[in-house]
């Protein structure tokens, strides 16, 4: 969804002659999320390597002293600083962009209310320019900060607060690097600490997540399976539990469990969402809200709100918005949750395409590529395997998320990127995965009729609806009798003289084996 506050850069249309600096961006295999422009799409799905694209260099400052940073970068010296402190698993594991844009979003809400608590329209009108551009992920390689940096996310913030500074300088043509006419702390940082701000974008990014991307995904693909259980409602086939022939159901009866699971699936996320909806930001440094004003945490919620098109509200108790992120914790726990149904789907669908001459043969998995560099004409379930696998890193990620939720040492957790790191890490697997899953392997998916009324003809698990009319014991011995001998059920019925054939053939009807019968 573009951002609402993008009509307000008509307000500044003569700071135009400035354009941002050109961006270095990378291309990707995966298609373009609907709800970015192209370019935003493809910023969102991973960062180029940050290029020097030049060998000049600027001045800037922070506490610690002045530093050399490159020219054709919006960062200043925190961020530079810790570029150089923090060399670790670059670029991969730079904070992800749904950040990125979360900051662009909260950075442009704080311009807005500050403005009606004294900021200078001028500069914050400037901000909130620079923050659109943020949020729509133009100056995405403008950020290229780890995950691994200070547990509350401060490098970040300061990486944010630096740009749109910089940004928001050259807009109304000042000198980039000067922190004048816009200061990063003393005007994009205004009424916030590091220590609301990020919690407060972690929300905002796993809301935006959770209902742009992973709800509509996970939607479709439960869809997609409950067109095939419709299709598939007249196929009658043998169950199995403990990978032992057991009674019969249709093949559609089978898919509706898989439809079901991720109905309540979507249900299980959805219930994670009102807590995710609760914003940090008003609480500042330890959740007294100290250098705000009353009235400012209610006003950053509404706009946040009003810019998004989705619905926050300020943290009625910013001590624990700030000390505890069991909101994430919650949150990830529903996708890990939904990672072992997925799993068990895909597992399902993999056996029941077994085959195509060895095995269960049941369904007739897409070829979608060659299996094998030495076995001629070999085909894999692919799909499968690759959600099976995306599967197993959300329980790792559950893992993570777990441990770093239970660090909030008095009144701020030092764990909060590792934690959104890996909540929207497996947001976007499940969400990539769920979608290839469904456009590769379910829309094509097909039954092998033939192959599954055999196997059904061959169950000796038949002998289950004989219980009520020849006794356990003897319905026991038949089958046993049947696969000893090498029998049909008919036959080995017969031969113990359990029944006729005509007896038999009235009492084992599958199609009458699939619900509980009227009580006579």
């Amino acid at each position: 969804m573009l951002l609402r506050t993008a009509l307000r850069t008509q307000t500044l249309r003569s700071f135009t002659k400035a354009s941002p600096r050109p961006l270095v961006h990378y291309t990707s295999p995966t298609p373009s999320r609907p709800h970015l422009s192209t370019t935003t799409a493809a910023s969102a799905r991973s960062f180029a390597s940050t290029s020097r694209m030049s060998t000049a260099t600027r001045t800037e400052s922070d506490a610690f002293g002045e530093l050399q940073v490159p020219n054709d970068r919006y960062w200043g010296a925190q961020t530079e600083r810790s570029l150089e402190n923090f060399k670790i698993n670059q670029p991969q594991d730079r904070m992800p962009p749904p950040i990125v844009r979360a900051f662009g979003i909260l950075k442009g809400a704080a311009a807005t209310v500050n403005m009606k608590y004294g900021l200078d329209p001028k500069l914050g009108e400037a901000i909130q320019t620079a923050a659109a551009e943020v949020a729509s992920l133009k100056l995405v390689d403008h950020f290229p900060l780890v995950v691994w940096q200070t547990g509350s996310g401060t490098q970040s913030n300061m990486n944010a607060n630096e740009v749109i500074s910089n940004r928001a300088i050259e807009l109304l043509g000042g000198t980039m690097g000067s922190k004048k006419p816009v200061h990063p702390n003393d005007h994009v940082n205004m009424s916030a600490s590091s220590n609301d701000t990020f919690p407060t974008v972690m929300h905002i990014a796993a809301v935006l997540e959770f209902e742009e991307q992973l709800l509509p995904s996970l939607t479709a693909l439960r869809d997609a399976l409950e067109r095939k259980r419709a299709s598939f409602e007249h196929i009658i086939k043998i169950g199995r539990t403990h990978l032992q022939d057991a009674t019969p159901l249709t093949l559609g009866q089978e898919f509706s469990g898989y439809v079901t699971q991720l109905t309540h699936s979507i249900t299980r996320l959805e219930s994670a969402l009102p807590h995710l909806r609760l914003l940090a930001q008003g609480g500042t440094a330890v959740g007294t809200g100290l250098n705000t004003f009353t009235g400012f945490a209610e006003a950053i919620a509404a706009e946040v709100s009003h810019m998004t098109g989705h619905s926050f509200t300020t943290a009625p108790n910013k001590f624990e918005a700030l000390a505890a992120d069991d909101a994430i914790v919650a949150a990830h726990g529903q996708l890990n949750t939904l990672a072992t149904s997925l799993f068990k789907i895909a597992q399902d669908i993999r056996l029941l395409g077994s085959g195509p001459r060895c095995g269960l043969g049941e369904l007739k998995l897409p070829e979608n590529e060659p299996g094998s560099s030495i076995m001629p004409g070999k085909v894999n379930p692919t799909q499968c395997e690759s959600v099976t696998m995306l599967c197993c890193q959300v329980f790792g990620n559950q893992a993570a998320v777990t441990f770093a939720g239970s660090q909030g040492n008095f009144e701020l957790n030092v764990f909060k990127p590792v934690m959104i790191s890996n909540l929207l890490h497996s947001c976007r697997l499940l969400t990539d995965g769920m979608t290839s899953f469904r456009l590769h392997l379910v829309e094509g998916l097909e039954a092998d009729e033939k192959r599954i009324g055999a196997l059904l003809g061959e169950s000796l698990m038949l002998v289950t609806c004989l219980n009520p009319v020849i006794g356990y014991d003897m319905a026991s011995k038949v089958a046993k009798n049947a696969h000893k001998k090498g029998l049909t059920l008919r036959e080995s019925a017969m031969e113990l003289q359990a029944l006729s054939g005509e007896e038999f053939d009235r009492c084992v009807r599958p199609e009458l084996m699939l619900a509980p019968k009227e009580r006579k």
